[in-house]
């Protein structure tokens, strides 16, 4: 097997992307959920929880608690919930039936290669982990892990026994998304992941997405900025949002920005290709030879349902499957030109974090923010995939950051506004807070205030100039910390597995 190495990764410490990109300005804040649609209309969360497989009985911080690394690895602990209010979820779309699991602490503990290696032979993706987003939430592949099962004229779901044929595989956004909370995530079992693009990660990233509170909706409004990093696979590589340099040559002053193209469409009849519509699931897109090694002929035994065919009461629509899309490169397009990513959602381009160039991977969205096929990554990784999860650390390592419950105390700003001075703490939530302040930095008294229990991850402080008629200095002494979800990292690792959480017991919900 060929391997190139990517030099240009190997980068020291203060100088990695891989290091430095993490998400970390919210670090000390409890994780969150809306339970139900009604509680987040209200904007009623809660830190503890309990439903199926997701059990929280005691705040659990939120994101990336650790970032450590060595000369090879990168590694990072987290307890995969986001810091952004997740949830609610539902089975269906009139969002009356409640999905059947609440995600939880996974206490994991995930390293990623310093040095990417590029193989000629490719490695498929798998169910489970590929990867992490920089708030520390997990990275799934595109499918659902189930298929359609010709014999029995239907798809296997999470509810039956079996995966089904493999050969038309199902698109979980497509198959699932009805599942996914307003930031496009859900739960395997209690392990919460993305499967496509993450609005709410990049909302608060300030990547050309709006919030609105009151709907708690995220709105795609490109900014004209270049989209930064939003995760990490497991073959070292980064995954940027959706908007990249026009011009992608390292050395080029082009400023210019826009979102990228999916090298892949469906198989309609627009530019050549087949059109599923007419001749009906009975052959394979040209992208299966050479990424899957599969034969684009199948015998009827194989064949897929008809397109709008309605089987238990849902409409098996263009798109289900991976099989619906080709690779524009097969249809003659040219990549660069008519299209920017290749057939594993990769290009290598300049970006801020790397000016001499990187091989990327980029979410793909339409211009209103819809994910679009392959969404992160396709088939299979475009590097070597040697990241993976471990339970303890294997080497010394380089703490590069501490969070969470160990988040360091510090001030944020000092602003003077209408004759009142403006202090601002960062703070750890279940903190409990005393200020301390001194004339000549050697002896200190107490603030005499009550000390504060921190509700959020800031402390703002107010006082008259004329309280502040000398000069003064102040320090923050955390007194105590509340009890919080302190399960070991690494005693769970849990890499996820098939389905998505699945459906409810019972007939499946029907759908649009």
């Amino acid at each position: 097997m060929l391997f190139i190495c990517i030099p240009l990764h190997c980068y020291p410490a203060l100088g990695d992307p891989l290091i430095s990109s993490w998400y970390t300005q919210k670090s000390g804040q409890y994780a969150r959920i809306f339970e139900d649609k009604e509680s987040m209309l209200a904007g009623q969360s809660v830190v503890t929880w309990n439903r199926g497989q997701g059990i929280q009985n005691q705040p659990v911080y939120a994101g990336v608690q650790e970032i450590a690394h060595s000369s090879e690895w990168l590694y990072i602990k987290t307890t995969g919930l986001g810091f952004h209010t997740m949830g609610p979820w539902y089975f269906d779309e009139a969002k009356t039936q409640t999905f059947g699991n609440f995600p939880a602490n996974t206490a994991s503990i995930y390293r990623f290669p310093r040095k990417v290696l590029i193989p000629q032979d490719k490695s498929s993706t798998s169910a489970g982990v590929i990867g992490y987003f920089v708030d520390g939430i997990a990275m799934f592949d595109s499918t659902d892990t189930f298929s359609y099962d010709t014999s029995q004229g239907v798809d296997q779901t999470p509810v039956s026994a079996a995966n089904g044929d493999g050969v038309w595989n199902r698109d979980a956004y497509i198959n699932e998304g009805v599942t996914f909370d307003n930031a496009n995530a859900h739960q395997a079992g209690s392990l919460h992941h993305y499967h496509a693009n993450p609005p709410a990660l990049r909302y608060a990233l300030e990547d050309s997405v709006q919030f609105d509170a009151g709907s708690n909706a995220y709105i795609e409004k490109f900014n004209g900025n270049h989209s930064p990093i939003i995760g990490w696979v497991r073959d070292g590589l980064p995954i940027y949002g959706p908007y990249g340099f026009d011009d992608p040559k390292p050395g080029s002053d082009d400023m210019k920005v826009r979102r990228m193209v999916s090298g892949y469409q469906l198989r309609d009849g627009s530019n050549g290709s087949s059109d599923l519509t007419q001749t009906g699931r009975k052959s394979l897109p040209k992208w299966v030879e050479h990424l899957d090694g599969r034969s684009t002929t199948i015998t009827s035994a194989e064949f897929g349902p008809a397109v709008d065919a309605r089987i238990d009461g849902e409409t098996y629509t263009l798109g289900r499957y991976f099989e619906d899309y080709t690779y524009k490169g097969d249809l003659g397009l040219t990549l660069g030109t008519d299209f920017d990513l290749n057939e594993y959602n990769v290009r290598f381009t300049r970006t801020p974090e790397y000016p001499e160039g990187t091989w990327a991977y980029f979410t793909c969205i339409h211009e209103n923010g819809t994910p679009t096929f392959p969404y992160n990554i396709s088939t299979r990784y475009f590097a070597q995939p040697e990241g993976e999860g471990i339970t303890e650390y294997p080497e010394p390592v380089t703490i590069a950051f501490t969070g969470g419950p160990d988040a360091s105390e510090k001030n944020r700003s000092i602003a003077l506004e209408d004759d009142v001075v403006v202090i601002t703490w960062s703070v750890v939530e279940g903190g409990t807070y005393r200020i301390d302040t001194s004339n000549d930095l050697e002896a200190w008294d107490e603030l005499p205030q009550e000390p504060y229990l921190a509700d959020q991850t800031s402390w703002v402080m107010l006082y008259s100039r004329s309280e502040l008629d000398r000069k003064r200095f102040f320090k923050i002494n955390r007194i105590s910390l509340e009890g919080y979800d302190d399960t070991e990292f690494g005693s769970s690792n849990n890499a996820g597995g098939p389905g998505g959480g699945g459906l409810p017991p019972g007939p499946r919900p029907p759908r649009p």
